[in-house]
């Protein structure tokens, strides 16, 4: 009697027949999930002020020097520059066989186009001021860019390795306009797939890349979890592969589960409270004083950050070249009562304290402050921001006089490494928003001219004297509170290698490589 054969049946007679059971099987996709604490809040990094969101762009981006784990510089898309001898003239070699996502050459004129684009003031780019002392960029040839600038800008090779400078192809720049900040096209080693700015971020892996070694694996994605438990949880759980930060209070735990590694590791990513001077009773130096003085920083780390850290002990952490170490505000709330006395204000006052960050540890962190100005009869509301609430209602606000802040609850990492970029952008009077992050309106003339004078002086113990008389004169006008510098704290899967957190919170994850 002839069998019959089923349809299931032939497949799995042919099957058999050309050997497909004998086959090796498929290798499985190398995926990588990292959790973040907040959301993506822009993919062009010209227009960003948040350290998360170059640090992603750092997948499907790249500029041509870059900072490695360590903040020192490296060259990514350079070869190597020379200067003048008079710090104007700087020239750049490109390196060669380098393509964007799109196709597009990497070359001299798209280094030109980038450039160009953020000088462009009509353009309105948040990162305008790092750019601002550049007179102009010419394609020497195909493989040399010459940057000239205004004046000498000792820093400006930091500015070149910050993820700010990253190169976008020119072709996407002329297809998208301003859109381009919803489809970033770069030469990094992931290109881009989706973004949900609440939700996640995914890239997969650039064929193309010019270093053949990388990237190792397929897919990345970055999601947002916000609440502490649950990014604590979802490491755990093996739904994310990398966490940063970790909550502090789940460090522990973490730290006892043989498949995961918990590392401890320094930060320059500051904590501050910034006052807005232009407004009543900020405009009072007695009163930012007072809370100053009325803020137990040690207890506020025990607290919010789980004992990693320690208080800020100047404007710019020691750890970032020309940083200086002050006597810290010690814990008074006495002192603090009766300056505020002084000041006219012996019942205390009302305000608004607003957090820049909505994730669990920021809530911790106001929720204490709040209980702490109290104490000296301070009474602040409290509002948590939403990234995109924070663009809105604090670094958008186009008139100093109708900004509606009043306490800002924010944190800054100097991320070129060198105290121009913790100063400028925070303290500087042509610092204000929308321009930059001078939340606190804060202006003293003597220090405009300290942060002028010493972007043009080479010599570092002149530099060294100018930035110490800067960072004592803010230290003392108090427009911050100055709260903590608490430590990077991340954890990872056994599997996972390649990935670092870095001094200043970002990322560095060229070569990161799951083992299955």
């Amino acid at each position: 009697m002839m069998k019959k054969f089923t349809p299931t049946g032939l497949i799995a007679a042919a099957a058999l027949a050309f050997g497909v059971f004998n086959a090796p099987a498929a290798l499985a996709s190398k995926d990588v999930t990292v959790a973040v604490p907040i959301a993506v809040d822009s993919l062009d990094p010209y227009n960003t002020n948040s350290t998360l969101s170059m640090a992603v762009g750092k997948s499907y981006y790249e500029g041509l020097f870059a900072f490695d784990k360590d903040l020192k510089i490296v060259n990514l898309l350079a070869t190597g520059y020379d200067v003048s001898a008079d710090g104007l003239v700087y020239t750049i070699k490109l390196k060669h066989g380098v393509k964007f996502q799109d196709g597009t050459d990497f070359n001299a004129e798209a280094v030109k186009v980038n450039i160009d684009r953020v000088m462009d003031k009509a353009n309105h780019l948040a990162r305008f001021n790092q750019f601002n002392r550049i007179k102009s960029v010419e394609a020497v040839d195909p493989y040399t860019v010459k940057f000239t600038l205004t004046e000498p800008f000792s820093p400006f090779i930091n500015s070149l390795a910050h993820p700010s400078a990253m190169m976008i192809s020119p072709a996407a720049l002329k297809k998208y306009g301003k859109d381009i900040a919803f489809h970033p096209v770069g030469t990094g080693p992931f290109e881009f797939v989706d973004w949900k700015p609440s939700e996640y971020l995914k890239v997969k892996k650039f064929a193309g890349y010019w270093d053949k070694s990388y990237p190792k694996i397929d897919n990345l994605t970055f999601r947002t979890v916000t609440d502490n438990n649950t990014r604590a949880a979802v490491i755990q759980t093996g739904e994310a592969q990398f966490v940063y930060p970790v909550p502090y209070e789940q460090a522990i735990i973490l730290k006892k589960n043989p498949k995961l590694t918990v590392t401890d590791s320094p930060s320059i990513s500051v904590k501050y409270l910034s006052f807005n001077m232009l407004q009543k009773p900020f405009d009072n130096l007695k009163v930012r004083e007072a809370i100053n003085y009325a803020i137990n920083k040690n207890a506020l780390i025990k607290v919010a950050f789980g004992g990693y850290g320690g208080p800020m002990e100047g404007v710019v952490p020691e750890s970032v070249d020309y940083g200086v170490k002050m006597k810290p505000w010690p814990y008074d709330p006495a002192k603090a009562r009766e300056l505020l006395k002084e000041a006219g204000y012996p019942k205390g006052f009302t305000s608004t304290l607003w957090s820049a960050y909505n994730d669990g540890t920021s809530v911790k962190v106001v929720q204490f402050v709040q209980q702490q100005l109290a104490q000296v009869g301070i009474k602040v509301s409290l509002q948590v921001l939403e990234s995109g609430q924070r663009v809105q209602q604090v670094q958008s606000v186009q008139n100093p006089k109708d900004a509606q802040v009043r306490i800002l609850y924010a944190g800054w990492s100097s991320s070129t490494g060198e105290a121009d970029w913790a100063l400028r952008p925070l303290f500087d009077s042509s610092a204000w928003p929308p321009v930059l992050n001078n939340t606190a309106y804060y202006k003293n003339p003597a220090v405009d001219a300290d942060i002028a004078k010493a972007l043009v002086i080479t010599d570092r113990k002149q530099k060294a004297a100018i930035y110490k008389d800067a960072q004592e004169k803010i230290w003392k006008d108090a427009p911050w509170a100055f709260l903590a510098i608490p430590s990077n704290i991340s954890a990872q899967s056994k599997n996972l290698t390649g990935m670092y957190t870095m001094p200043d919170g970002s990322f560095e994850f060229r070569g990161i490589d799951l083992k299955q």
